[in-house]
């Protein structure tokens, strides 16, 4: 059964996120990686840096909102989360995608629209999309500054991005894991403590 509506706490938070980081605007059509870009590998590894499940990572689009690229992060265990930010209308659109099922009977005032449901409330509306391997997806807004029109054509357009687009979502390489320094100072045997003996010549 797909977790109960949790956009409220991501709604509240976000603005000021943008707010300190208003510039990090980022449009997936124009990015150019390079003609070295990485690979899917690598992209999946940045994904899994941030604990998110390279399965459950989705992108979409809406006419006149860019991805916000410093709200990407994990939701819940090891889901997905982003949000898109329309410069003109201040509007603010949520993509979640996690683990789970919805039907008729889990998913509380829904009404069916196309391949999904749609449900309000609290000032909120949304609509959750059922995946292949119990995947659902939940593209939610405030209702006084997304428009219902607006919302469903950015459900629809959720998909598995390609390689471009991931680079937007996860543009840091992954940290690799580093050798240990080892240190001249610390005997061989012992309790490990640094040998700060004098020597002749000191």
């Amino acid at each position: 059964m797909i977790r109960t509506m949790r956009v409220l706490l991501p709604a509240l938070l976000l603005p000021a996120l943008l707010a300190g980081c208003g510039t990090e605007k980022v449009d997936a059509g124009t990015l150019d990686p390079g003609p070295a870009g990485p690979d899917r590998a690598e992209l999946d590894a940045r994904a899994r840096a941030l604990q998110i499940a390279p399965e459950l990572v989705y992108v979409t689009e809406a006419p006149g909102f860019t991805l916000a690229q410093q709200s990407v992060g994990v939701y819940g265990g090891d889901g997905f989360s982003s949000a898109y930010w329309s410069q003109k209308t201040g509007g603010q659109i949520y993509l979640y995608v996690d683990r789970g099922t919805v039907t008729a009977e889990s998913c509380g005032g829904c009404e069916r629209d196309g391949a999904g449901w749609y449900r309000t409330g609290s000032g909120q509306h949304e609509y959750l999309l059922p995946e292949k391997g119990d995947v659902v997806v939940r593209v939610s807004a405030e209702s006084a500054t997304v428009t219902r029109t607006v919302l469903r054509d950015a459900a629809t357009a959720t998909h598995r991005p390609g390689n471009v687009e991931l680079t937007a979502l996860f543009p840091t390489p992954a940290p690799t894991a580093t050798a240990p320094v080892e240190r001249g100072d610390l005997p061989p045997v012992g309790d490990g403590a640094p040998n700060n003996e004098v020597g002749t010549t000191g």
